[in-house]
């Protein structure tokens, strides 16, 4: 949360961070000279990061997009059939199949 509070009363998940881009400010700059910031990018990156988490979300796309195209060229040999998942891996409960289908 901006206030520094977390959802319990204790400081939030990124309030480290902030203290590291406050530190990097107050090192770095001074009155006269703002200059310094540059040196503050990257502490800066890391606390947008905790607050956004979008390079880790772009990355778990890439995970997944990655996944289902090798899903997609490389189909498993040993998928289970429609009877086995119908039954939940038993083998040999057709007649369970019937009953919950209402078959007869």
């Amino acid at each position: 949360m901006s206030s520094g509070y977390g959802l319990n009363g204790g400081q939030s998940r990124c309030f480290p961070f902030w203290q590291e881009v406050l530190a990097c400010y107050v090192v770095n700059t001074n009155t006269d000279d703002d200059s310094g910031k540059k040196k503050c990018v990257p502490v800066l990156e890391d606390y947008y990061e905790c607050l956004h988490h979008k390079k880790e979300a772009k990355r778990v796309l890439e995970l997944q997009t990655a996944y289902r195209k090798s899903v997609i060229h490389s189909p498993r040999d040993d998928a289970p059939k429609a009877g086995q998942i119908r039954n939940l891996g038993l083998l040999g409960k057709e007649e369970d199949t019937k009953a919950v289908l209402g078959l007869k």
